[in-house]
């Protein structure tokens, strides 16, 4: 029976800057289970890629932003832990997410919701849900954004909903340090993916800009966030606690 020592639980691990988190930590030899939404053939690529490298993943489905489906979902978590001859997961990483954009008097009401569901509800309730599965000693990362330190017009929702995030973090490390789970807060910034329909990647202009604004020179690619993450993840990091650690190459300084 394959035992896994150490396990990490990605959301929204089947593409962008998800699927290089799984693909890192699968390189340090650690397993994932992670979810997505509803391209299963991209999930499955992942799965691929991660057992070439001699690591294992399992893709389960999940809509973050339904949080009647969390009981289900904890189950099958459990399921595939119990497979893999533990108890327990290691690593929660809350990636999964969507883009807005709209300026402050074009948002509605079912805008403003719909990014609440996904960024603050979903994330809040899904790691509500899965503690129990969480060993004493671990670790979770939430996903912010640079756009709560600068801002760019009609990322209003968006970002509020990540300011949310980073005081949810600090909140949850305060709360759960009598079990030795650090939380940490990782905002990347503009990041050549295909999110917010490929902007960055695939706007020439978009990425000049960026580039100009950014110390390194260039935009962020998937690879510069998934790797920080899994080192964050690991032992080495085990003192970092309760921080937001912006990952954008020097943007907007």
């Amino acid at each position: 029976m394959f035992v896994a020592k150490t396990i990490a639980l990605v959301t929204g691990g089947s593409r962008g800057l998800g699927r290089s988190t799984v693909e890192a930590l699968a390189r340090r030899g650690v397993p994932s289970i992670f979810t997505y939404h509803v391209n299963k053939s991209a999930a499955d690529e992942v799965v691929g890629s991660v057992e070439h490298s001699g690591a294992r993943a399992v893709a389960l489905q999940l809509d973050t932003g339904d949080i009647s489906a969390f009981p289900i979902f904890f189950e099958e978590v459990r399921n595939v832990l119990g497979e893999w001859g533990v108890e327990r997961f290691d690593y929660l990483v809350n990636m999964a997410g969507t883009s807005h954009s709209g300026l402050f008097g074009e948002v509605t009401e079912e805008d403003f919701d719909a990014a609440y569901r996904v960024h603050v509800k979903g994330p809040f309730f899904l790691t509500q849900t899965l503690l129990p599965l969480v060993a004493d000693g671990g670790r979770i990362v939430n996903i912010s954004s640079g756009l709560t330190r600068f801002t760019y017009p009609g990322r209003i929702a968006y970002a509020s909903m990540k300011g949310a995030v980073e005081v949810m973090t600090h909140y949850m490390a305060k709360e759960l340090g009598h079990r030795r789970i650090t939380v940490n807060t990782v905002a990347p910034g503009a990041i050549q993916t295909d999110f917010s329909g490929g902007v960055v990647r695939d706007n020439p202009e978009i990425a000049r800009h960026i580039a100009e604004a950014t110390a390194l020179g260039r935009p962020g690619l998937p690879d510069d966030i998934g790797p920080m993450i899994a080192s964050l993840l690991s032992e080495d990091n085990r003192w970092v606690n309760a921080q937001r650690i912006e990952v954008s190459g020097g943007l907007c300084i």
